[in-house]
């Protein structure tokens, strides 16, 4: 596959946000100025000299940063962001992101978000620098969303019934240790979101397919795009929502012909086994009342 610099450009961009440095703090490190490294960003060819130079400040491999084989991603806020690009230009996108996927979440549920990811780290790691983390993943998550809504791809979601139960049952929290009032309040966010993904299945907006998937899922979340000329797969351990991660793992995209195909196969069985439109509407609503 020849390589694309505008996707080497793109990696660039996810990988600085994900190291904390400005563009600024990059550039005076690798002796070249801002303008020229927001060129490199976008898709402007770099010497190789200057692409081992940013991959080692970076901590990232030449190879992942030119996109050859599998991108290994070690940080959220690069992980997302990459996810916002790939997003620009896929027109169908199947996601195993639970509980909830973010872009068909409600704004009450983004709202109440960079609270509940500033609860699920631990008072020993609350820096400076893992807070103004945060703050860069959710304007990345915001454009996100505002890129679904503008362009609305078609997607299928599929929704792990176990997982969402534990999202009824313990809310959407950060970290299980708040107070009952607290709880208690995250616990009605929860069953909001769950009414949302209900009225989505009730009325079937265009372009839009969830599915309850009974059977066990895998912990490791994946999605897959379609685009023009070409498929990708994520694999990610980052998840949003009730006791979320965006500190510990690492998420893999690739678009290698056997990875694609094993994970399309496990989609499309999922999907054929999942619950569907009044079906899972009635499933939902089961569940809800059990645990009211």
């Amino acid at each position: 596959m020849p390589l694309r610099f505008d996707d080497i450009g793109n990696r660039l961009k996810a990988f600085r946000l994900g190291s904390g440095l400005s563009a600024e703090e990059i550039a005076q490190k690798l002796g070249i100025s801002r303008t020229a490294l927001y060129r490199f960003e976008k898709g402007e060819v770099a010497k190789i000299e200057t692409l081992e130079n940013l991959a080692e400040l970076l901590q990232v491999s030449v190879p992942t940063l030119l996109g050859v084989g599998v991108e290994y991603i070690a940080a959220a806020v690069s992980y997302f962001e990459r996810m916002r690009q790939i997003e620009e230009t896929a027109e169908h996108i199947i996601v195993l992101a639970g509980p909830i996927s973010y872009v068909l979440s409600s704004d009450p549920f983004e709202s109440a978000l960079s609270e509940v990811l500033r609860e699920s780290v631990p008072d020993s790691g609350k820096s400076e620098h893992a807070l103004a983390q945060i703050g860069e993943l959710m304007e990345v998550l915001r454009q996100r969303k505002e890129t679904y809504r503008r362009r609305q791809p078609a997607i299928v979601n599929l929704i792990s019934a176990s997982e969402m139960e534990r999202f009824l049952r313990n809310g959407l929290v950060g970290r299980l240790d708040l107070p009952e009032k607290l709880r208690r309040e995250r616990r009605a966010l929860a069953r909001a979101e769950a009414e949302h993904f209900i009225a989505l299945m009730e009325n079937e907006p265009i372009g839009v397919q969830i599915g309850i998937v009974l059977d066990t899922l895998p912990h490791t979340s994946f999605q897959i795009f379609r685009q023009p000329d070409r498929q990708i797969l994520a694999l990610s351990p980052f998840r949003l929502g009730e006791e979320p991660n965006i500190r510990v793992g690492v998420a893999m995209i690739t678009s290698a012909p056997e990875a694609l195909a094993l994970h399309e196969k496990m989609a499309r069985d999922l999907w054929t086994s999942a619950l569907k439109g009044p079906a899972a509407v009635r499933f939902m609503r089961a569940m809800m009342e059990k645990l009211t």
